[in-house]
């Protein structure tokens, strides 16, 4: 079973559930954890591979990695904890699992929070993995883990998100790395699906006003899914719950309260 931390100060508090993104582990949601406390009980899950997890749950078969097994792992927790339902809080990649998990499980999902979310890739972030994909069992794995962080969130004002994704993903291994760098075959197709098909679940969508490798397609969803808001936040980048993390909380606890 995958590593995981509860922080229960109610048993009839609202359940949130947070999952990080690739390279991450349960360790980013740092600023959350005080002002989320307050109102929720909360799940903070390492994704396999990542933080503490990484030692606890032993896979021999490489063809375990898809979205599919790895949503599986989040809802293990869930049950295993008797948890019936949550809301569910990701960044970046951890958006496309929540997503997945609302497909195949969707009486567990209150809501869905969206930080950075990722619906498509654009043609530079393709052209990245491509070259990713190309390297990814040649080079050192923090080579191309540095060169997608600068890409992602290029600005100055981005450092601080840019230096915790990439200390995070330095306890990875390179063994590792590669198992989720092969997802992203996986990812162009499901990406297109969850653009077409909306779930009828509350979905507030966070994003950085700087995020122009994902923000652009996230606007032209919105207004075609009618379960869907997004707020943007100003001069921010990609991972919006470290960069600004005041406003990323008073927008979610915000839209948690309405529901």
């Amino acid at each position: 079973m995958l590593n995981y931390t509860l922080y229960q100060t109610n048993k009839n508090a609202p359940w949130v559930t947070f999952i990080h993104g690739a390279g991450g582990s349960s360790s980013i949601w740092f600023k959350q954890i005080r002002r989320f406390s307050k109102n929720f009980n909360l799940l903070l899950i390492d994704l396999r591979g990542h933080g503490a997890s990484k030692t606890k749950l032993h896979l021999s078969r490489e063809e375990l990695y898809t979205f599919n097994a790895i949503a599986q792992d989040v809802v293990e927790v869930l049950d295993f904890e008797k948890i019936e339902k949550s809301h569910f809080i990701g960044i970046s990649l951890g958006t496309i699992l929540i997503r997945q998990i609302a497909e195949i499980q969707p009486q567990k999902v209150i809501s869905m929070t969206m930080g950075g979310a990722i619906l498509k890739f654009n043609i530079r972030s393709r052209i990245l993995m491509y070259f990713g994909n190309l390297a990814k069992s040649i080079v050192p794995y923090m080579w191309i883990y540095k060169v997608f962080a600068f890409i992602m969130m290029p600005n100055k004002n981005h450092k601080e998100s840019r230096n915790v994704f990439i200390r995070e993903a330095k306890k990875l291994y390179q063994k590792e790395f590669i198992r989720w760098f092969k997802l992203t075959a996986e990812v162009i197709p499901l990406l297109k699906l969850f653009r077409q098909e909306e779930v009828n679940i509350p979905t507030l969508y966070v994003m950085g006003s700087e995020d122009y490798m994902f923000l652009p397609i996230v606007k032209k969803v919105v207004v075609q899914h009618q379960s869907s808001k997004l707020k943007v936040i100003p001069n921010c980048g990609h991972v919006v719950n470290v960069e600004r993390a005041n406003q990323f909380n008073n927008l979610t606890i915000n839209f948690l309260k309405t529901l």
